[in-house]
């Protein structure tokens, strides 16, 4: 192991017995260094793997988490060079995934990657271990150990794909006419490198159909072939451009709070695909344009579908979040042109 992993413990101080149990066996034989409070972790070498171990109180909210998001958010250049990835135990059975959410969007913000599926949450109860319990034979905590170990392999072997950023499909459902999120783009395309490729797929062509649940078997004996049982655009052009590309740029705006239907659906329907390819050397960006406020809903929203559950590469920065309403007003927000180029920056290096 080239660099030794930071393990920072959160929220343990009154109790975390099954949290700490299910650690010591997935780090034994691993070199780590721990922390136990903010002003320690903020005085340590962060440019290494860091596993962030949140134990939650009943009620679900961490407020030693949340002084952690607080601190990152002010400090966006807090994390750079760092790996990340985020176990949550909670004593109930609610807020376990938003607030690693939350956490990962900050972490993100302030420079840190994190690998595809880099969290392990546990309910109260632990009956979200059920499924990996009847494929491994096991219990619930046998099944919720052999996940965390799991994923502490996956973060100490992470490295970023060399190629990262050579061949990027953008995909959005938006008007050209009206479209804030176009324009957006638009701008961070035309700083990215002549010799980037760039495939543009956009979903208003042709009907959508969200995933209507088919059977685990047909499902994947569909997603064998790189098909989807609905067809459509999603199954004829971007199955294959995700195939293909090694960097995902989801333009999307903010509907309701939320990734538009379109969007929704082409997310859901990547199960199919996903169950028989692995993505876990493609990266995933979003750029977020709100009419008034909520950007950071959708964003979060995004590195959960598809960095969490899908297994894309999150990297640093992955989401530029925006507030633009009437059509072309994004052309007026200050140094948006410099933030895009930051951005076509982020896409194109591969590290």
């Amino acid at each position: 192991m080239e660099r030794e992993l930071l393990l920072y413990r959160i929220g343990w101080k009154d109790s975390g017995q099954r949290i700490a149990n299910v650690l010591e066996s997935a780090l034994n034989g691993i070199e780590f260094a721990g922390c136990d409070s903010l002003e320690a972790f903020g005085q340590m070498d962060r440019r290494r793997p860091i596993l962030f171990a949140v134990k939650l109180p009943p009620s679900g909210m961490s407020a030693e988490c949340h002084r952690l998001i607080g601190w990152l958010l002010e400090h966006p250049h807090s994390l750079e060079g760092a790996t990340g990835a985020v176990i949550v135990d909670g004593e109930g059975e609610m807020f376990t995934k938003s607030e690693a959410r939350h956490l990962i969007l900050a972490a993100s913000l302030a420079g840190c990657t994190f690998p595809g599926r880099a969290l392990v949450e546990a309910t109260g109860s632990l009956y979200n271990f059920n499924i990996i319990s009847r494929i491994h034979h096991t219990g619930s905590m046998q099944a919720y150990a052999y996940s965390v170990a799991s994923m502490v392999r996956r973060l100490l072997e992470f490295r970023m794909p060399e190629h990262a950023g050579e061949h990027v499909v953008m995909v959005h459902a938006s008007s050209r006419k009206t479209s804030n999120s176009l324009l957006l783009w638009d701008m961070v395309r035309r700083g990215l490198p002549g010799t980037t490729e760039v495939e543009e797929i956009s979903l208003r062509n042709g009907a959508v159909i969200d995933c209507r649940g088919c059977s685990y078997e047909t499902c994947l004996h569909f997603g064998e072939n790189a098909e989807c049982f609905y067809g459509g655009v999603i199954v004829e052009k971007a199955y294959p451009a995700i195939l293909r590309c090694d960097t995902l740029v989801l333009v999307c705006p903010n509907y309701n709070d939320a990734v538009s239907a379109n969007l929704t659906a082409f997310i859901n329907r990547l199960t199919a695909l996903f169950r028989s390819n692995d993505f876990s050397a493609k990266r995933v960006f979003a750029l977020v344009i709100s009419g008034y406020s909520g950007g950071d809903i959708v964003a979060e929203q995004v590195l959960g579908a598809m960095s969490l559950n899908k297994n894309f590469i999150l990297p640093p920065r992955f989401a530029l979040i925006e507030t633009a309403n009437d059509p072309r007003s994004i052309l007026d927000v200050p140094d948006i042109q410099q933030r895009a180029r930051a951005m076509a920056e982020q896409i194109a290096k591969a590290e």
